[in-house]
């Protein structure tokens, strides 16, 4: 298969994604319920009312707690292959390396909960 029917096959596939999008927005457009009102243009958030101000302001705790919730969350994702890798191992060092992972990742754990940063109040 030669280089230019690799890009006439995409080519084609871009022209008939474009038609199929195309066709999608201007049947919506051309059969959907044009209606519009008070009710329709009302904020609504998962099903509840709003109430007060949209532009409430948080401490920001709450943002340094959630991105340390990220971070161990998916540096927890890296035991998995590590769990893969360590069946077939018999040297020990894929051991070794987790042990420094999770040693690094233990004290970074104790400086925030040192730090009070899992403190709510």
């Amino acid at each position: 298969m030669g280089s230019s029917q690799i890009n006439q096959g995409i080519l084609v596939m871009l022209v008939v994604a474009g038609l199929i999008v195309g066709a999608m927005v201007f049947f919506s457009w051309l059969f959907g319920p044009g209606r519009s009102g008070a009710e329709k243009g009302s904020v609504y958030e998962c099903g509840v009312d709003p109430v007060g101000p949209a532009r409430n302001r948080f401490h920001s705790r709450f943002y340094l707690l959630a991105i340390l919730f990220l971070l161990f969350d998916v540096e927890l994702i890296f035991f998995y292959p590590w769990a893969i890798l360590f069946n077939h191992d018999t040297s020990g060092v894929y051991l070794i390396e987790i042990g420094i992972f999770t040693t690094i990742l233990l004290v970074a754990f104790v400086y925030a909960w040192g730090k009070g940063v899992f403190d709510w109040r």
